[in-house]
């Protein structure tokens, strides 16, 4: 496999559909230990005064995860994402190629970088739908005895159905706000980092094929540019979802306030080191195993 298939610009949304799936699952497989970190960092409660904080870093976080939960402990809640996973990434590559064809005058048509800004942040109102209750139990998972507590839920089931019997499906969607504040600009930039430096290496080669290395490179500074708009709100959803009923009463505006008031500016982004050194490596996992399916699709479509 030296190249990739030229960028159908008519995107087909059935065809984004699959791979978009699939490479959501790659993006997990390869990214969850570094995620679990993420998430870890940005709930720690706060240290008494004298205390040391619960973890000094990233690395301090790691280590302390695996003496005192082993190596699975990285992968604490990945069930839930990598079950939603593949409808969460084929809802937002579809989503994506929707907001290219509906902005498209012709089959043929290039579209601008404003449009494939807006185009983003379509799939990114469309994939909330799964992604905010799959992060809730994503969330609550991953910090369930991070600091010794008691195990209140066994896996994303028993989360699930104690979520729902607890406030019903409002509990399960608690964050909604917040993880569309983070997706439809973050996204915005994700698809436009991956569309501009695909024709920039064309310009460069002066042809529309391009090599597999070439889009990997160029998921993987998607992936960057998506963390580095969507840290703030990532920060304020998973301590909202992970707070207790009633902690936030306003809910994302009162996480907001409350964290920069205690902890300052800076704690927006905290746990960027993980999800920095995770960026890069997960999202060219993710177009590596998109560019895999559309091959795949391609053939079969061929001797169909």
């Amino acid at each position: 496999m030296s190249e990739a298939p030229e960028q159908d610009r008519n995107s087909n949304p059935f065809k984004a559909f699959l791979s978009g799936g699939f490479g959501g699952i790659c993006n997990v497989l390869t990214g969850h230990p570094l995620d679990t970190i993420k998430v870890r960092l940005q709930t720690m409660p706060r240290p008494a005064p004298g205390e040391a904080p619960l973890y000094k870093g990233t690395f301090d976080c790691a280590a302390k995860t695996i003496r005192n939960e082993g190596v699975k402990g990285l992968y604490k809640g990945m069930t839930a994402p990598l079950t939603g996973v593949a409808p969460i990434f084929a809802l937002c590559f579809t989503g994506y190629a929707l907001g290219k064809r509906l902005q498209q005058t012709d089959d043929n048509a290039k579209l601008t970088y404003t449009q494939v800004a807006i185009a983003g942040s379509f799939s990114g109102i469309m994939s909330t739908v799964i992604t905010a209750p799959g992060e809730r139990i994503k969330c609550l998972l991953q910090v369930q005895q991070a600091s010794g507590g008691e195990r209140k839920y066994k896996g994303m089931m028993d989360t699930a159905v104690q979520l729902y019997k607890e406030g019903g499906i409002r509990s399960l969607y608690k964050g909604s706000c917040a993880t569309l504040l983070r997706d439809v600009p973050a996204n915005a930039f994700y698809f436009l980092a991956y569309e501009y430096l695909q024709d920039k290496i064309k310009e460069q080669t002066g042809s529309e094929k391009i090599s597999v290395a070439s889009t990997i490179f160029a998921g993987g500074v998607a992936g960057i540019s998506y963390w580095v708009v969507g840290m703030p709100a990532d920060v304020l959803k998973s301590r909202l979802q992970t707070s207790a009923p009633g902690e936030y009463p306003n809910g994302v505006r009162s996480v907001f306030k409350d964290l920069v008031r205690r902890d300052g500016i800076l704690a927006l982004y905290r746990g960027v080191t993980p999800i920095m050194l995770r960026a890069f490596p997960a999202n060219a996992a993710c177009f590596f195993g998109i560019e895999l399916a559309n091959e795949a699709y391609d053939a079969i479509a061929a001797l169909l």
